[in-house]
């Protein structure tokens, strides 16, 4: 068990955990959640012994091996394979002495050990492991220092996975993932049998992964059970009636402070008022969790512009002449369109952003641009040429120099950048609000085609889900890449797939995709692989059958969610008739007919309701028996 007594840590004057207790029993999945600045990497820190507390203490087994990834990731001669080999300290000890055991029964043993602790297939789990996270069977055995800091620590997470360690502790371990390896580690960490904290801002990671939340608020700690959504309701219910209670207890101190203010200094009633000051004094405040003010996204509204935006006709693009990295695409983009594109990292989903953006030029084929076309591109490489001495005033009016301050100070105000923090240096922002300025500078020209390229890296919870509502309320053309199922699936009506050099229509939804990558992980081995590869042909072939079989249910479900749908909004007609003045005394006849059409439409929309419910339960029932 992880026990988490009482610690109060306090950096450069500033309390970051104030009195926090928890215990995690072993074998639970924790993902551990809190604002960004709350507290959440010195925990981990903490917990590995790199920081030391005020008061209190953290324990576990002296048994358990903890693993966490490592900040500096591997960049020397070894190949990748070798690399996470390595990280099995035991087993490289063992392989290494057994070489120069000379006593027979002492080499026996060995050789048992080994066996026990499978050294003798870690070739092929490592294999597995690194596949998994994106690496081919050529890429695991080129070395290290070939890769660039993003793929490494790939390698440094694979190497912590692999070691398998009792306690494991990942800090935002998506963040240097793409869409497929962060599917890839949801089901990894599922069938983990350690105990696991995990820090994440990934809605669906601490939906699918994890089985507990503990939250850091306030320098406290409160542990959930339950998945990410789970800890919200179950939050807010708190939150509800520990409002209600103090309530409660105000009323009661109000008329136990009122009998003391008439009756204390009546000899008859003396006795009465002692003992209501007592009551008082044990009614003990009952603290309210107040919800942290969440800095809003606001994308400004483009001016509307004639379809389509862009068309390709057997377009061509690359870095190198001769060379393309993408060949004939195809492709129309209209003015409400909302496209993700999928694909695993190095497939070319950032040259084909870039593309679309005007940051490169085609190789060869036909690309129309409208003449109203405006893009506004974000991308993660942009938060490191920011100029750290600037303030967001400062960086946005170095790129419009014609925009008077008012007009910078409101387009920031829209991002979260209000008073003061306006003129704060770069340097001094977080990550999140670093990318909450790249979006504000994306979108300084107002643009109708907006593309983002791994929005979400800073972003904690919340930030997501704001800016998911910012890009549905936003009236223009997204072209979206993201780790980020939630937002994927929130945001994009459109799925493109660019693999083996080109980009193609994913013909089917999320579910079907995470299908299709986890399929294709199980059947990558690395070099020991044991079972043929599924085809793409085989692979697109069962998510075809899965999603055949599932259509009937599906189909109910659509249905039932337009019967609701259709009959909102006729009880919203009938209501706006009814509320019309002198209805009734008008046309009395009418009004009648109204309210009972009224009371049909209400019943019948329960039913509606009802049935839908119904339906997306059997629905996803059986969606997830047949992944």
């Amino acid at each position: 068990m992880l026990i988490i007594e009482n610690v109060t840590v306090r950096i450069g004057g500033r309390v970051i955990l104030d009195g926090a207790s928890a215990a995690i029993s072993d074998g639970r999945k924790v993902g551990l959640i809190g604002r960004n600045g709350a507290g959440k990497t010195t925990l981990l820190r903490l917990i590995q012994g790199q920081t030391e507390t005020e008061t209190g203490q953290v324990q576990y087994s002296k048994m358990w091996r903890l693993g966490a990834v490592a900040q500096e990731a591997p960049g020397t001669d070894e190949t990748l394979l070798n690399t996470v080999l390595a990280a099995d300290v035991e087993r490289t000890q063992l392989l290494a002495d057994v070489e120069s055991e000379s006593d027979p029964v002492r080499a026996a043993e060995m050789h048992a050990r080994l066996d026990t602790i499978g050294a003798y297939a870690a070739p092929a789990r490592a294999a597995r492991i690194l596949a998994g996270l994106g690496f081919s069977d050529e890429a695991q055995n080129r070395p290290c220092r070939e890769f660039s800091g993003g793929w490494r620590m790939r390698v440094a997470l694979a190497g912590v996975l692999f070691a398998a360690p009792d306690l494991l502790l990942l800090d935002e371990p998506t963040n240097y993932l793409d869409l497929e390896g962060a599917l890839w580690l949801e089901d990894f960490l599922k069938r983990y049998r350690g105990t696991v904290v995990l820090v994440s801002h990934d809605r669906d990671l601490l939906n699918r992964a994890v089985d507990s939340i503990l939250h850091l608020e306030h320098g406290k700690l409160t542990l959930y059970s339950g998945g990410y959504d789970t800890f919200v309701e179950t939050r807010d219910m708190k939150r509800a009636l520990d409002a209600a209670q103090r309530a409660q207890q105000e009323a009661h101190r109000k008329r136990f402070q009122s009998f003391v203010d008439r009756f204390r200094y009546t000899a008859s009633k003396a006795r009465q008022a002692q003992s209501r000051i007592k009551m008082l004094e044990r009614l003990k405040p009952i603290a309210l969790t107040t919800a942290e003010r969440l800095a809003e996204i606001r994308l400004p509204q483009p001016e509307p512009a004639a379809p389509p935006l862009i068309t390709m006709e057997n377009v061509s693009v690359g870095y190198v002449t001769g060379k393309p990295v993408l060949t004939q695409l195809y492709a129309r983009i209209d003015p409400d369109d909302r496209i993700a594109l999928l694909g695993k990292n190095g497939n070319g989903k950032s040259t084909l952003a870039k593309l679309l953006a005007g940051r490169i030029q085609r190789a060869g084929g036909d690309m129309v641009r409208a003449r109203k076309l405006v893009t506004g591109y974000f991308a993660q490489h942009q938060l490191d040429e920011l100029d750290a001495k600037k303030t967001p005033v400062q960086t946005l009016a170095v790129a419009r120099p014609l925009f008077d301050e008012t007009t910078l100070r409101t387009r920031l105000g829209g991002f979260g950048f209000s008073g003061d923090k306006a003129d704060t240096p770069v340097v001094n922002l977080s990550g999140g609000e670093k990318a909450r300025l790249m979006l504000a500078m994306a979108t300084l020209d107002k643009p109708n085609l907006l593309i983002l390229d791994e929005p979400t890296n800073h972003l904690d919870i919340d930030a997501r889900d704001e800016l998911l509502s910012a890009l549905n309320e936003y009236e223009g053309a997204v072209i979206l890449i993201s780790h980020d199922r939630r937002l994927v699936e929130g945001c994009a009506d459109r799925l493109m797939l660019v693999a083996d050099g080109r980009a193609q229509v994913f013909d089917g939804d999320m579910e079907d995709y995470r299908r299709l990558v986890l399929s294709a992980a199980s059947n990558s081995n690395g070099p020991a692989r044991e079972n043929k590869a599924v085809s793409k042909a085989d692979l697109r072939r069962g998510a075809a059958e899965a999603r055949e079989k599932l259509k009937p249910l599906k189909s109910a479900m659509d249905k039932a969610e337009r019967d609701v749908a259709q009959l909102h909004t006729r009880i919203e007609e009938i209501d706006a008739a009814l509320a019309a003045p002198n209805l009734f005394a008008k046309d009395p006849a009418r009004g009648e007919k109204l309210s009972r059409e009224r009371a049909e439409t209400a019943r019948a929309f329960s039913a509606a309701e009802t049935r839908w419910l119904e339906a997306a339960e059997l629905y996803e029932a059986a969606r997830e028996s047949s992944i």
